[in-house]
């Protein structure tokens, strides 16, 4: 017997559950036979005004991580993503590999998140010279600047928003994000990232990419689109940019 709706893959996820965009931008991406189901890692809508604030939350959201996923696997996913894109980028890329190892070793499935999502669909692109806009402390970005230069791309630019919460991510507008990217953007920037979970940019990245006529890459459809890709789904999208549609 297979599951009635997910008999082709049942997504886990774990997040923030302060997180409100993950969710429904992956049911925005799920196809028919395929399910997603939700594990919150649990933590508090903390005022965020300081670096040792943003750190204090990750470390807080760690301490959980382990628990979610053990929640998660309740459902009996076949691939598990974590949805929350600080935390699988922390300490570096040697760090992320561990802790990423680690999950894989608990849950005995395939695991990705945002940052190695993203690294796969740069290779993709064979962009090498990158731009990053996040919703984060400058702390975050460091952490985030060293993952992708550990593995060889170019942080050029980086451009954090500051957000004062975790929830206030998922206020930032389409203008904020574009103009960010503004900031960013410039000739010999081979591809720009968008990091942060809670934001909602998936649709909005294919429009950037038009414009600008260079990758663009939303974190949570990258994460997505490589959860799929690992389980051997290569069905394409439209309306969510290139990586999406082509690869």
């Amino acid at each position: 017997m297979v599951d009635q709706r997910g008999w082709k893959l049942r997504v886990g996820a774990v997040i923030p559950s302060t997180n409100t965009i993950v969710q429904p931008d992956f049911d925005d991406l799920r196809l028919d036979g395929i399910t997603n189901h939700v594990a919150r890692i649990g933590i508090s809508n903390i005022d965020i005004k300081t670096d040792d604030d943003f750190d204090k939350l990750v470390r807080l959201s760690e301490a959980d991580l382990v628990a979610a996923v053990d929640r998660i696997l309740t459902a009996d996913p076949e691939i598990l993503v974590v949805g929350m894109s600080s935390l699988i980028v922390w300490d570096g890329y040697d760090a992320s590999c561990k802790r990423k190892a680690m999950l894989e070793q608990r849950s005995k499935l395939p695991v990705t998140g945002g940052s190695f999502a993203v690294a796969e669909a740069l290779n993709k692109f064979g962009a090498k010279t990158i731009g990053i806009i996040s919703p984060y402390m400058p702390i975050a970005n460091k952490h985030i600047s060293q993952f992708f230069t550990d593995i060889g791309f170019e942080v050029k630019n980086f451009i954090g928003l500051q957000c004062p919460s975790p929830v206030e991510i998922s206020h930032v507008t389409p203008d904020q994000l574009s103009e960010a990217l503004d900031q960013v953007d410039e000739t010999d920037i081979d591809a720009l990232v968008q990091f942060g979970t809670n934001l909602h940019f998936m649709e909005q990245a294919a429009l950037e990419e038009e414009k600008r006529k260079k990758p663009v890459i939303s974190i949570n459809s990258a994460s997505y689109w490589h959860a799929l890709r690992l389980k051997n789904i290569e069905t394409r999208y439209k309306n969510y940019g290139r990586l999406l549609a082509e690869f």
